[in-house]
């Protein structure tokens, strides 16, 4: 499938993350008598002498916190103190179930569930925050699982040979992540000021703020106000920055690089058509596999005020001539040969290939990323 499933994942496993700076546990006794954030569990089907530990999610990493274990009926108690409203993770000793919450020195937090299955059972009250956490998380592993099933089964008919059967899971894909995007709206549209929906925007792995630009900046528009200071907040604005220049609406860029001939075609050249503006390279597997569908929407729609302009991440001249002539890339193609550092991907931040913007005849970007039907359904809407 043209699009990958590492667009959404479990919110508990977004972060490669490693533990530092661990707290010893007897620090919890002292924190207690300070003003700070106390977490109140009781865990059904938990041995007593279970490890319950905290940790804080700062610089992309979880920094360990404090730790208790329940006793007999599965009760512990966790006490700290917070620099800021922040995520934690907490987890169980030997086991994968983590649940994360976002905790400050008001929140007194009361935790239950299911020791032998936490993540999907638990429930908390006394954080709205962690409330909004669980919700996203929740609304992440639906996704997660209606994705991964409906990948199973196009990787299934594609070993079949059964094109339309993929076409429909393609569809179907897409259809789902689209659902997920309107559901992670919603809940950042009614907390709008919340750290979760800060963090939640600048992941990528949770929302694409590339292709909802509009959206993100303007709740981080909301959080700068609400919470100026807030790591994530600084976190998401920093995420957004790079995005500005090349956000839907925005008049594109321009290119100025030669085409193999040596010749500088800039790209506001092809002004008063439709530019679909298209980086691969001839060494870029998934850009070869989806040339021939370009190629078919070019042949479609070439004599209709529509064209093609290539950037190439080529670094072998030969190589990129060689790749142009074996896939009949017949449109204008441009390079400058120096790969990823490319002039023309890094002023439109490209960080993976293929990716395409489509811009209008006014070089205002109207669309990006579109693959296969998506971009055929887009130029027939636009050239209508």
């Amino acid at each position: 499938m043209k699009y990958p499933m590492t667009s959404l994942i479990l919110v508990a496993s977004l972060l490669s993350v490693s533990t530092t700076a661990c707290t010893d546990a007897s620090s919890s006794t002292t924190a207690a008598a300070q003003a700070g954030y106390e977490i109140s569990g009781q865990l059904r089907n938990a041995t007593a002498g279970t490890k319950v530990s905290l940790a804080e999610l700062t610089d992309n990493q979880f920094v360990a916190r404090t730790s208790a274990t329940t006793d007999a009926q599965g009760r512990f108690t966790l006490n700290g103190t917070a620099s800021e409203p922040a995520l934690y993770q907490l987890k169980l000793e030997g086991q994968k179930q983590e649940v994360w919450l976002v905790l400050d020195n008001k929140t007194k937090l009361q935790l239950s569930g299911d020791a032998q299955k936490l993540a999907a059972d638990y429930t908390v009250k006394g954080s709205k925050d962690s409330e909004l956490m669980q919700q996203l998380t929740r609304q992440m592993q639906r996704s997660s699982g209606q994705l991964q099933s409906i990948m199973e089964r196009y990787q299934a008919n594609a070993q079949a040979g059964r094109q339309d059967s993929m076409q429909r899971l393609e569809a179907k894909f897409m259809a789902t992540q689209a659902g997920n995007t309107a559901a992670l709206k919603s809940l950042i549209r009614k907390n709008p000021t919340s750290v979760v929906s800060a963090f939640a925007l600048g992941t990528p792995q949770i929302f694409n703020a590339d292709e909802n630009f509009g959206f993100a900046d303007s709740v981080a528009t909301q959080l700068k106000k609400a919470q100026p200071d807030s790591r994530y907040t600084k976190a998401l604005v920093q995420t957004l920055e790079p995005l500005r220049k090349t956000a839907i609406g925005t008049v594109a860029p321009d290119i100025q690089l030669t085409n193999p001939a040596g010749k500088v075609v800039p790209l506001s050249s092809l002004r008063g058509q439709y530019v679909l503006l298209d980086f691969w390279a001839s060494w870029c597997g998934p850009c070869r596999q989806e040339n021939p569908n370009v190629v078919k929407t070019y042949e479609q729609y070439k004599g209709k005020k529509f064209t093609i302009y290539g950037v190439s991440l080529d670094q072998d001249k030969g190589k990129w001539e060689k790749a142009i002539q074996a896939d009949g890339l017949t449109w204008t193609h441009v390079s400058d040969l120096k790969g990823w550092q490319s002039a023309a991907g890094q002023a439109y931040g490209v960080q993976s290939i293929p990716m395409n913007f489509l811009l209008d005849p006014q070089g205002r970007i109207i669309a990006k990323n579109l693959r296969g039907e998506a971009l055929s359904a887009k130029l027939a809407s636009v050239l209508k």
